[in-house]
């Protein structure tokens, strides 16, 4: 049924009303009080601006004007009923489309109900095959107990059966004297056969029952437990947390976040998610779940910017961000040796910064931290150096080889040098033999740029050779290679040299 929003005009009566009191208050403008109806004691002329009848034009005697009055009130209620049914009206067609999204949602839920249902029959058949093949291979086991017995019983009965009939034989014969050539010979011979059937050998080795008894009570029970979860009326969702700047810092390649909830927040918070980009601008990625408000992210890139932001969660849903915070990693690293990567016949001292071996045999030693981007150089001091051994140093995977001198298999590059010349070595590739060796307060410089993905070396300042390794790509850690003759003292958080620098400059 239509419902339109009728122009509300003056019935026909109260047009007629209206036109004699036009005319009659023409008579009555300027006359006084003695022109007014016997018994009124209203005098006066009224304006018709207040009514709502267009055609009602000019002064009304304040009679007429009375007369009026409920007319214009029936005609504003009219206009307020008007402005109602125009609102039913469109609550009318909201339900119609009510009526259509119950029925589409009906069958959205239909069908997720029946997968769910699908997928809960699904994991029942697949386990109903998994008891199946142990019944299966419970039954083919009895079988095969069984058969055995078989066997080894009509194997043993056949032996009994031929003892006997031998023994019957030889007690038929009439020769007394052969007889008892053999005859204690036969009765040992019988009594351990007897013996060997009495040692639980009629006994049946498998039983025919199964032992096994299916648990469905559990499973029964949820299937009647299983049911549908009312909606409550949920609560609200977190606020968004709080990042605490004043407790917010990084270190090197790593970053230490702590955040709260706002103070007058009374919502109940479940954990919280933490998210860091790439370092370049890029996605967020989330590196932390849980519920602890402070958390340390390590293996970042040196000299990178990193935006860090956290959101909370409860059953109801997830908070909208925190503010986005800005964090930027440490230019150089400073890092030191890792004992516990190390061989155990390495000796660290002065902070893990200074290392040296009680073996004659070489041994391997990691830097704490790992590169993976960036321009990264370290020096290493030699303190002690005697009988001309030949340390390696460089770079290597986590899992390197930590027996064997660096640069002996195929997860490490390095230069090893005695007192008088040095050589690169890769997977036990020995190259580029450079004149120039190291003494006793000699520095060997190690520079890792993985923008170019280089490694070149440096004794004493001056670059050692050409370019030593190129198309180095993953995570590296800083190594070295030493025995007992040697020990060498590392120093971090170093500008490039000036001999790579220059360099780098150049077009």
């Amino acid at each position: 049924m239509e419902v339109t929003n009728p122009k509300v005009s003056p019935p026909p009566g109260v047009s007629s009303l209206l036109r004699s009191c036009l005319g009659f208050s023409q008579c009555c403008i300027g006359k006084g009080p003695q022109e007014d109806p016997p018994g009124s004691r209203l005098t006066g002329v009224a304006s018709v601006s207040s009514f709502p009848f267009p055609e009602v034009q000019g002064p009304l005697c304040m009679f007429h004007a009375l007369e009026l009055i409920p007319m214009s009130q029936l005609s504003q209620a009219l206009n307020g009923l008007s402005d109602r049914a125009k609102e039913a009206k469109e609550f009318l067609v909201q339900l119609r489309n009510m009526v259509q999204q119950i029925q589409e949602n009906s069958v959205e839920f239909e069908a997720c109900l029946v997968a769910q249902c699908d997928a809960l029959i699904d994991a029942l058949n697949r386990r109903k095959a998994q008891l199946l093949s142990r019944v299966n291979k419970e039954h083919e086991h009895k079988l095969k107990v069984v058969r055995d017995q078989i066997s080894h019983c009509t194997v043993k009965l056949r032996q009994t059966t031929g003892l006997m009939e031998y023994c019957l034989e030889v007690i038929k014969e009439n020769d007394p004297s052969g007889f008892l050539q053999i005859s204690d010979a036969l009765i040992r011979r019988v009594h351990l056969t007897e013996e060997q059937w009495g040692k639980g050998t009629l006994t049946p080795r498998m039983t025919t029952d199964f032992d096994l008894n299916l648990d469905n009570a559990p499973l029964l029970q949820s299937i009647h437990q299983l049911d549908f979860v009312q909606m409550k009326v949920s609560s609200p969702v977190p606020a968004p947390p709080i990042l605490q700047l004043e407790e917010c810092c990084t270190h090197n390649n790593s970053a230490t976040l702590s955040w709260k909830q706002p103070p007058l927040s009374t919502v109940q918070v479940e954990g919280y998610i933490l998210e860091l980009d790439d370092g370049n601008g890029g996605q967020f990625r989330e590196v932390y779940v849980g519920k602890e408000t402070m958390c340390t992210v390590d293996g970042l890139h040196f000299n990178s910017t990193y935006s860090a932001r956290v959101k909370a969660f409860n059953k109801s849903g997830v908070s909208p961000y925190s503010k986005t915070l800005v964090l930027q990693t440490s230019e150089v690293a400073w890092f030191s040796f890792d004992p516990a990567s190390a061989h155990a016949d390495i000796i660290f001292s002065n902070d893990n910064l200074t290392v040296t071996c009680n073996s004659y045999d070489d041994r391997v030693v990691l830097g704490k931290t790992g590169f993976s981007k960036g321009l990264h150089y370290w020096e290493l001091s030699i303190d002690r150096y005697d009988n001309h051994p030949d340390p390696a140093f460089g770079v290597a995977r986590i899992d390197v080889l930590k027996d064997a001198m660096l640069g002996k298999d195929d997860k490490a590059w390095a230069m090893y040098v005695d007192n008088n010349r040095s050589w690169f070595m890769h997977n036990n590739s020995h190259t580029n033999r450079t004149e120039g060796g190291i003494t006793k307060g000699a520095t060997v410089g190690v520079l890792l740029d993985l923008t170019r993905r280089t490694l070149t070396f440096s004794i004493n300042e001056d670059q050692q050779g050409p370019v030593a390794f190129e198309n180095l790509e993953g995570l590296f850690f800083p190594a070295v290679s030493l025995n007992r003759n040697v020990q060498v003292t590392l120093h971090t958080g170093l500008p490039v040299p000036e001999f790579y620098a220059s360099r780098s400059a150049m077009p």
